[in-house]
């Protein structure tokens, strides 16, 4: 994609994050390798329903920008260890869906095998550690994981996400919240029953 096509995209991926209220305010962030140690990241303390293409901020692995009327997201440390640690990932999408960040409050991670369309997708997703939000805290409590699925719970905060591109970190950051909402359900529904291990096989050959 072209920077312009990036730049619409991640204005486009804010506004979708705001209408289904998987942030509200100014929570949230969204951001974009650009190569090397620079990529493009939601400016801190604005509404991500709410972004125009001239908020998005070029950094470096610092921090810095020629914006000096602006800051980089206050998470931008969690992004940077994401691209530092898998050199296949293009895009990181941070949010706080109801339903997962509900499960990240519980102490709970999830088990992908619940639903069929997330088994071979996301196996488990797991649950990192409390953390002070925007520090490196953040980042040491990540670390382990973030070779183990490609997207994770942060305790008490919400979601991340990551994929090639923008669209599809924000779609399996979408994917976690539907696996959430349906566990949280299938409980007061009776309890979650994971699919049999022959099936799970079959899905994962497929």
């Amino acid at each position: 994609m072209g920077p312009a096509t990036v730049r619409r995209d991640m204005v486009r991926i804010g506004s979708l994050l705001y209408e289904r209220r998987y942030v509200v305010a100014a929570e949230g962030n969204l951001s974009v390798r650009l190569g090397g140690d620079r990529f493009l990241v939601t400016p801190s303390g604005t509404c991500k329903g709410w972004l125009e293409i001239g908020d998005l901020l070029e950094i470096d692995g610092e921090a810095r920008t020629l914006a000096r009327d602006r800051r980089a997201s206050s998470e931008w440390r969690l992004h940077r260890a994401i691209y530092a640690a898998r050199s296949e990932v293009g895009a990181v999408c941070h949010a706080h869906p109801p339903f997962a960040t509900a499960c990240a409050a519980a102490g709970r991670d999830l088990d992908a095998r619940v639903l069929t369309e997330t088994a071979a997708m996301l196996g488990t997703v797991p649950l990192a550690r409390p953390a002070v939000p925007g520090t490196d805290d953040v980042v040491e409590s990540v670390r382990d994981l973030l070779t183990a699925a490609p997207a994770l719970l942060l305790a008490n905060h919400g979601v991340v996400a990551w994929g090639a591109d923008l669209r599809e970190a924000y779609f399996r950051l979408e994917t976690v919240e539907r696996l959430a909402e349906v566990t949280i359900l299938a409980g007061l529904a009776g309890g979650v029953q994971p699919l049999p291990s022959e099936l799970l096989r079959r899905l994962g050959d497929g």
